[in-house]
């Protein structure tokens, strides 16, 4: 049973985050920085980083002969991406409202228009995750479907960047396929490193 390691302690230094169509891979090679072509890079994210939060509702089920439940099962599971994205472009607006497109008010005009619908739809999008511990350490996350479900009030002021705010939501593919699959290049990892 591994014991206290300094050198298994990770720190998300730098990242990355990355959309593409519902159920696009990522690439399976930790060495290589490139996603492929479906993949579009979100750009500058906040200082916060990224927050996965893991969430279940469970329902106790009682009995006639017991105060205390004899059964506990899940009715709900949940996994989220919490993350806040500086950069406006025609890849983040639309993610941030839900789907649509950018496109040029008037031809050669270079005024551009995204119009928010009054019903977006649902805007499922792969979701990938990039994070890097110094030169030998990767760590990639791949939800393959999911969707914004929340987005964060965004702030127009003098004081500080615009910042779009977003939950993303993973949601099941088919039965017994992840909803998430992590990729770490690191030998914590290897068998018998924590002995």
């Amino acid at each position: 049973m591994p014991g206290m390691n300094p050198s298994e302690i990770r720190v998300a230094g730098t990242g990355r985050i990355l959309i593409a169509k519902p159920g696009t891979s990522g690439p399976a090679d930790l060495n290589t920085t490139d996603w492929g072509t479906g993949w579009r890079d979100l750009g500058y994210t906040s200082t916060d980083g990224v927050k996965f939060g893991r969430k279940g509702k469970t329902a106790n089920i009682d009995t006639w002969q017991s105060l205390s439940p004899a059964r506990t099962i899940y009715t709900e599971r949940e996994l989220t991406v919490k993350f806040g994205m500086l950069q406006l472009n025609e890849d983040t607006l639309p993610f941030f409202f839900g789907g649509g497109t950018v496109g040029e008010s008037t031809p050669n005009s270079n005024v551009y228009k995204y119009d928010i619908q009054t019903d977006q739809g649902e805007d499922e999008r792969a979701l990938g995750v990039e994070f890097s511990d110094g030169a030998d350490i990767k760590y990639r996350i791949v939800i393959p479907r999911g969707l914004v479900t929340v987005q964060d009030d965004m702030d127009l002021n003098r004081k500080g960047a615009i910042k779009l705010g977003v939950t993303f939501t993973a949601l099941a593919q088919k039965p017994g396929d992840a909803l998430a699959t992590w990729l770490m290049k690191d030998t914590a990892y290897a068998a018998g490193a924590g002995k």
